[in-house]
């Protein structure tokens, strides 16, 4: 994916300079953006302030982080569960 020229806290300020009422054309010339880009980032940003947009990005970490440790478990647990049933099987052939 393509990195962005701007942080999400650079968007943040843009929107609401927008939002606060300056000319949509003023605006993406200052900014060197197309009206497509405003608008995406309206859909994406709208209403958010700098402080939610940080605390979301730590949750989406944190997210991420915990759903590695369950691939983790879910892979430990099911080789786990294989070797018990193989152990089982050699076991039985010796008997």
């Amino acid at each position: 994916m393509r990195k962005s020229r701007f942080t999400e806290s650079q968007i943040v300020a843009i929107l609401k300079e927008g939002e606060a009422g300056v000319a949509l054309g003023e605006l993406t010339r200052k900014h060197g953006i197309s009206r497509g880009t405003y608008f995406n980032w309206r859909a994406k940003y709208g209403g958010v302030s700098v402080s939610e947009l940080k605390r979301m990005k730590e949750l989406e970490a944190e997210n991420a982080k915990l759903k590695r440790m369950y691939a983790e478990l879910a892979t430990s647990a099911r080789c786990c569960s294989v070797t018990r049933s193989r152990l089982r099987a050699l076991g039985e052939m010796r008997q």
